[in-house]
């Protein structure tokens, strides 16, 4: 194979978005980068592929809604250089009751990072909307403009294109089977389990799902990262009303707070359909998926018949797809030195999905700053540590209830 036995700078395992972003920030600063994907590229494997995802800068967490702001630009810089769009913008708009602590901390955190915000009661939810939101009467809404539709599979092909542009190399069908120190080299060695070895000054695994899996196998350490199965649905506008309801007729991106947490993006990919998902998933191993799309639809129905005014023709959706997060206990991200044997020169990042997609190129970009400077900067990273598992009880592999969704159960 070209390129076996090659030496690298920056070796990265895992071309989904993150690894295909940190590929890109590697190479933009002229090392020479090494991408490796198991399957091949743009596959539907895992959580970096489909039709849609949000963008928005409403979290509960501060960090969050920093690094959001920053992908935002990224994005923008993305896009200006490969020539094309894959940031679809359009304002966001949070509701929920207003005694939510979640949306209270989201409220919160949008004052404290001077993010334009104007928060809605019901009376006047229903005339900014011309009463396509039906709110209870405890229930707010939060409306910010930074929120957006990205194309995925579109954006993961662009940070892989940009890569190529400078320098990169990239090679799909290769599974990482071991990275260890070379005793003779020093450095990172990685061989395939069709038998190729590349050596490599620093290594970057982003291999999603199958984070876990790996680490466990290259290191013996058990990272606390959980695959699970979920479904994205997309239900049908009922006649006359798409335009209202699409991203060019202004509608905005939106997530409900409370049970179920329901989160939908404006009609786009699909012409008269818009996007209306209920977070969360159950347990799943990826490499045993199911791959069946599993609904109980009745609270997703409930949600959607009460807050939306006639916006569906129907109670069922009329696309479901099957979808994989890999998420930990606390649902924040893993982003680390992997330590022991590798000290710094092998990172860590992984349980991003759910809400990790949109933070693609600051999390590609704090990636190349680890592994190139030995710190990344602008950013806390202290929320993202391995060690936060064992010192936090509730950092334990047996404990993902708030991860799992009851309204999403397997097909077995």
């Amino acid at each position: 194979m070209e390129n076996s036995g090659d030496q690298f700078d920056v070796i990265i395992v895992g071309a989904g978005i993150m690894g295909s972003c940190t590929a890109y920030q590697a190479a933009k600063r002229g090392r020479k980068v090494l991408l490796l994907e198991q399957f091949d590229f743009l596959h539907h494997r895992g959580s970096s592929h489909g039709e849609s995802r949000t963008i928005r800068a409403t979290y509960p967490e501060h960090y969050y809604s920093s690094m959001v702001i920053e992908s935002s630009h990224l994005w923008e810089e993305a896009q200006s250089e490969i020539g094309y769009r894959v940031y679809f913008k359009t304002p966001h708009f949070d509701v929920g009751p207003a005694d939510d602590k979640s949306l209270q901390s989201v409220i919160t955190s949008c004052q404290a990072k001077s993010i334009p915000h104007c928060i809605l009661d019901r009376r006047q939810v229903a005339e900014k909307f011309s009463g396509k939101f039906n709110l209870p009467e405890n229930w707010i809404g939060l409306w910010t403009e930074l929120g957006g539709v990205i194309k995925p599979t579109k954006a993961v092909s662009m940070f892989q294109t940009l890569a190529i542009q400078r320098g990169a190399v990239l090679r799909d069908y290769m599974e990482v089977k071991e990275i260890k120190r070379d005793d003779v080299k020093g450095d990172i060695l990685v061989i395939t389990s069709n038998g190729d070895k590349y050596w490599g000054n620093k290594c970057v695994v982003t291999a999603g799902a199958w984070t876990k899996k790996l680490v466990e196998t290259v290191s013996g350490l058990e990272v606390p990262i959980q695959p699970l199965n979920t479904t994205v649905q997309y239900w049908r506008i009922k006649e006359g009303s798409e335009k209202d309801y699409s991203l060019t007729g202004g509608f905005p991106t939106f997530a409900g707070y409370g049970d179920p947490y329901i989160y939908g993006t404006p009609s786009l990919e699909f012409p008269g359909l818009i996007k209306i998902a209920v977070h969360g998933g159950y347990p799943c191993d990826p490499d045993k998926r199911s791959w069946v799309p599993v609904l109980i639809t009745n609270p997703v129905n409930d949600w959607i018949e009460g807050k939306f005014c006639g916006l569906v023709e129907s109670s069922k959706p009329v696309i479901t797809q099957s979808c994989m997060y890999s998420m930990t206990p606390d649902g924040d991200f893993v982003i680390d030195f992997l330590g022991g044997d590798f000290g710094r020169d092998v990172v860590v990042a992984g349980g991003f999905s759910g809400h990790g997609f949109k933070m693609g190129p600051v999390v590609g970009r704090i990636l190349a700053d680890l592994v190139l400077d030995g710190e990344a900067q602008g950013v806390e990273l202290s929320h993202f540590r391995l060690g936060r598992f064992e010192e936090n009880p509730k950092g334990n592999l047996k404990e993902f209830d708030d991860q799992v969704c009851p309204y999403l159960q397997p097909s077995e």
